[in-house]
């Protein structure tokens, strides 16, 4: 009886881990590092971070908008741009900016596969 209950467990996690992977696909891009940074050039740069940890080291060009305060900078961001999102690693921070970015009309939605932590281009870091 208890194998049982652990496997409804384990069940119920992969399939919550696959409903939110097909979300996010549906809702942004996931890029890798050559596609994201000549990207950059047409797009907003987002960097969702705490500004702590933005202001240690951040991606040459970006912006700190934290996903919590998404929703009050929206009128900062042009929806006719395509959107790029990025933290440490690819986390709930940019799913949820990403999911609520998508939600408010935004068609290109772009997110870095692994995050800064990946990230090869030019920084600036304090």
């Amino acid at each position: 009886m208890t194998i049982w209950i652990v496997w409804g467990i384990v069940l119920a996690i992969v399939a919550w881990m696959g409903y939110n992977y097909l979300r996010i696909r549906r809702a942004a891009k996931i890029v890798d590092n050559a596609e994201f940074e000549a990207l950059i050039r047409k797009g907003q740069l987002i960097d969702v971070r705490e500004p702590a940890e933005f202001h240690r080291k951040h991606i040459l060009g970006a912006r700190n908008i934290p996903s919590n305060q998404l929703k009050s900078s929206l009128a900062a961001l042009r929806k006719d741009k395509p959107v790029l999102l990025y933290e440490n690693q690819r986390g709930q921070g940019v799913t949820n900016a990403a999911l609520y970015l998508k939600k408010q009309g935004f068609s290109e939605i772009y997110i870095l596969s692994y995050g800064l932590d990946s990230w090869n281009g030019k920084v600036k870091t304090s």
